[in-house]
């Protein structure tokens, strides 16, 4: 136990470059999930304007699972970077084999790959990148676990390539820098592709993700939301607009009876985290 408390705070504090003091439980949050029923879950967010860390369920945010769609980020940026897609405009074109949904049983750009979450596209993007190249990039982002496993094309819905929500937590607020080995271009595309909601007062980039661990489903939602503020900026600042972003990176993961047709999940987990970065502060109410 007292290993993995340290190693918590050692990984925290490696990505945040903040002070234990600036790190918060808040076991309230445990409210917001209990609400529906969950009772697996966590939640890591990073205010990088305070430098400070807040988070619910400690365990669990060091605790490894398999990223599902929210490895198109990363997978997205090996195709971009390798030129395997040439931008996000790139068209594969579907084989014929049903996926279980009709968005995906078509042609397809990476753009719309992406948005409505279609394994079939980034397995073959996999597969035209290699998997020398693939695992090459794995390993100096050092993604999760970096491990692949025999089926390198599937191995993030197939429980071999893990990672855990603080680690996530550390790959988007590297990717919101363009702090990744990857060009800024690669990064501002894949940047483009996660925003959903874009408003005067907050812009909400995230990717989701769904797989299956035993009996259960595993729920990500990983990102960041940045606020906007008005300022009054002195005449010699740089910026010039008088308005300024403030950046929040978060992850989530719970999990949920994969027989439990009870509730809408998928949408469960966008309105919980929403619910709790305004109570944070990070979004309007």
């Amino acid at each position: 136990m007292r290993t993995r408390i340290l190693l918590f705070i050692i990984t925290i504090v490696a990505f945040s470059s903040c002070r234990e003091n600036r790190m918060h439980e808040h076991a309230d949050w445990a409210k917001f999930y209990e609400a529906y029923g969950i009772k697996k879950a966590c939640i890591i967010i990073r205010d990088n304007n305070h430098e400070a860390v807040d988070y619910y369920n400690k365990e669990r945010c060091l605790e490894r699972f398999m990223p599902a769609s929210t490895f198109k980020i990363m997978g997205s940026l090996i195709g971009l970077e390798t030129a395997t897609a040439p931008d996000e405009q790139y068209v594969i074109k579907w084989d014929g084999v049903p996926m279980g949904r009709d968005t995906c049983n078509k042609d397809m750009t990476m753009r719309e790959a992406f948005r409505v979450s279609c394994y079939n596209y980034f397995r073959e993007i996999a597969n035209q990148v290699g998997e020398k190249e693939f695992q090459a990039y794995i390993d100096t982002v050092k993604y999760g676990n970096q491990r692949l496993g025999t089926k390198f094309n599937e191995a993030w819905v197939n429980d071999t390539l893990k990672i855990s929500a603080d680690e996530q937590v550390g790959f988007v607020k590297r990717l919101y820098f363009n702090e990744l080995p990857f060009s800024e271009r690669s990064q501002r595309i894949v940047r483009s592709m996660m925003v959903w909601e874009d408003t005067p007062e907050y812009k909400l980039s995230y990717k989701t993700g769904t797989g299956q661990v035993g009996d259960n489903y595993i729920y990500w939602i990983v990102g960041y939301i940045e606020r906007v503020e008005q300022v009054k900026e002195n005449e010699k600042s740089m910026n010039k607009s008088n308005f300024r972003q403030y950046p929040y990176f978060f992850a989530q993961n719970f999990e949920a009876p994969v027989n439990d047709t009870t509730k809408d999940y998928f949408n469960i987990r966008v309105e919980v985290l929403k619910q709790i970065l305004k109570e944070y502060g990070a979004m309007p109410k």
